[in-house]
Order: structure tokens, then sequence, then C-alpha cells
């Protein structure tokens, strides 16, 4: 499946990427897609970008470095719940740590989960993210990934 690829929100798929749902049980994990598009006009350093899969949008995803540390991290992905199943989110997480990490040259990524979200856990935990004992402001449970 590698047909996965990824293109800034920009005037030509920003209303399919608004399009993007998510199972009603999902829906309390994480913002919506208005809500990450509005956050990333506030703060520059938010990277939106639109998950493809040959020509169709699958998803959303959301990125971005900060501080003098430059904590790197993958804040948002989602998968439409009509792609959801597939291994799109395995594939498009795949490709982001790759491109993230080549774009702003770091080898360690970040992500938080809020704790409920076990399906999310799980993947993550697959892909390599190890949970760093440590929660963010909101409590959400911080992982890392080791850029190897």
């Amino acid at each position: 499946m590698n047909n996965i690829y990824f293109k800034p929100v920009d005037e030509s798929n920003e209303h399919l990427v608004r399009k993007i749902t998510l199972k009603s049980d999902q829906r309390n994990f994480i913002e919506t897609v208005d809500e990450c598009l509005a956050e990333a006009k506030e703060y520059e350093q938010w990277q939106p970008v639109a998950i493809y899969h040959n020509e169709d949008v699958v998803g959303f995803a959301m990125y971005g470095s900060f501080g003098p540390n430059r904590y790197t991290w993958i804040d948002r992905i989602m998968i439409d719940e009509k792609y959801q199943g597939q291994g799109f989110g395995k594939e498009a997480m795949k490709g982001l740590i790759k491109k993230v990490s080549e774009e702003y040259k770091v080898d360690v990524l970040y992500l938080s989960i809020i704790e409920e979200n076990k399906v999310a856990e799980r993947l993550y935990k697959q892909i390599g993210f190890k949970y760093t004992n440590k929660n963010d402001p909101n409590g959400e449970l911080i992982f890392e990934y080791k850029v190897h």
C-alpha cells in the first residue's frame, strides 16, 4: 500500500478535508478538522496535510516543531470512517514519521493520545512508539518514537 502520500491543505483540497468524519465512538478522542485548521491558522508552526490514497483524500494529519529544543509532534492524524480498517492509518503514520523526521531533521517524534483511545495506542505501539510515562497539560499520554 505505497499509494499513500500527503499534500498541504490548501484551496484545492480544503473542502474535501473538512468533510472527513470519524466513527461516533472516536469523535471525543481528537479535535475536529475545523478546529485543527483554525489552530494551524493561529500557530504557524502547525503544518496541516491531507492524506491521499491514489487520488482520494482518505484522512488528515497535522504536525509541527516547537521551542528551542525543537520538540517535533505528529499532533493529529485521522482517517475518514469510510476508509478505516484498510491499513491506511498505519501506512499514513509510517509515511508521516519519515516525512516529518526528514523535514525537521530530528530523530525523536512525539504524539499524545487520551487514555481511552486504546485502538490508537495499540497502533502506535505496533509502529514503535513508546509511552514516556508523562502526560501533557491536558492529561493525554505522551509517546515518543526514535527514528532509526
